[in-house]
């Protein structure tokens, strides 16, 4: 069919279909005589994909690589594109509530009897603007596709010398068992597993019994937790915009990926974390990961590191945010939960949160 046919039944515009074109999404055979364009039916296909995926947001790059997947029959591949638009969708969408919410904020100071307080509302506007920098400011500084397929070796390594004097991984596998315990599934709860990783713990609470889902921001990480728990469900995603419905499940875990956030992100992602869970008496919160127990603890610390020589615990503290534990504790009572903590060694904590009576 000529290129008005195929726009009709596409019912898109001839100017679109000359644009996929010349973006190189497509390629009409043309007519020897005149060098009008024919197009297929595997053209018209090729064009409702490309259609289909405009729809839903997804830029011509990521298109064009969405289009060489199936070009190769990688279903998988196909699907981590499809992933990352649905995060950048969710991405968006809670970005919308934030701002209806401090929209609606700013009706109800407007609301109050006596003069408006402007000062009020400048206050709200610049706490939704920094929230909004810290949620797109997120990146992966440690390039954690490169290391996926080192990881565990890497973490098996590390867990077993205890004489290092900086170690991420030293008490992993305790800090693992305490989280399962204290969560303790019952088979058929669903549970998240945030930055899952490989899926180590995630693969423990699946050994339980619990339908789990893991996201992470690595393809390859993702890649062998696929490999080594074919059963889990993975998806691409981070802490700031949980690619989810609200209340999807019954208890959410995290080990070893809290750190990689800052302050302001830490912030987002508790409040992302409440978002997902059941408001149920039983739903909870179990984060594994270095912490320091207060202020005077990090400053002792930091000041022990840059007198020891241990380059990569200078560079730990420099590039991670290792949360203070009293402060995650009390930001958890403000949203509701009851929390308690093990600790583990100098740094490791294992903390609990649980709905308050």
């Amino acid at each position: 069919m000529n290129i008005k046919e195929a726009a009709s039944r596409l019912g898109i515009s001839a100017r679109a279909i000359r644009f996929y074109e010349e973006k190189g999404l497509i390629q009409p055979a043309k007519q020897s005589g005149n060098g009008y364009r024919t197009y297929t039916e595997n053209d018209i296909w090729r064009l409702q994909t490309i259609a289909a995926l405009r729809e839903i947001g997804m830029s011509l790059q990521d298109i064009t690589h969405a289009l060489a997947e199936i070009d190769q029959g990688n279903q998988q591949g196909l699907e981590e594109y499809l992933e990352l638009q649905q995060a950048v969708i969710y991405a968006q969408w809670i970005e919308l509530k934030r701002m209806m919410d401090t929209t609606q904020r700013m009706i109800d100071l407007n609301r109050q009897d006596g003069s408006l307080d402007v000062s009020h509302l400048h206050d709200l506007a610049g706490s939704a603007r920094r929230l909004r920098e810290a949620r797109q400011n997120w990146h992966d500084r440690w390039n954690y596709d490169q290391q996926a397929a080192i990881h565990d070796q890497r973490v098996q390594t590390d867990r077993t010398k205890a004489d290092k004097p900086f170690s991420l991984y030293h008490n992993y596998d305790e800090a693992l068992e305490q989280s399962v315990q204290w969560i303790s599934p019952v088979p058929g709860e669903t549970g998240l597993d945030i930055g899952t990783g490989t899926g180590n713990l995630a693969g423990k609470m699946l050994d339980r019994g619990a339908i789990m889902t893991g996201i992470d921001q690595s393809r390859e990480m993702l890649r062998t937790c696929r490999w080594k728990y074919p059963q889990m469900h993975v998806k691409l995603g981070n802490f700031l915009a949980l690619p989810f419905a609200d209340q999807s499940f019954d208890f959410v875990v995290s080990s070893f990926a809290f750190h990689h956030l800052g302050p302001d992100q830490q912030e987002l992602a508790l409040g992302e974390i409440q978002r997902v869970l059941k408001p149920t008496t039983t739903s909870r919160i179990c984060l594994t990961d270095l912490m320091f127990t207060d202020s005077a603890h990090r400053n002792t610390y930091s000041k022990h590191a840059a007198t020891s020589g241990d380059a990569e615990q200078q560079r730990a503290l420099r590039e991670r945010h290792f949360p203070l534990l009293g402060e995650l504790c009390s930001r958890l009572t403000h949203l509701g939960y009851e929390t308690k903590y093990m600790r583990h060694n100098e740094l490791l904590h294992t903390v609990l949160a649980v709905p308050q009576p």
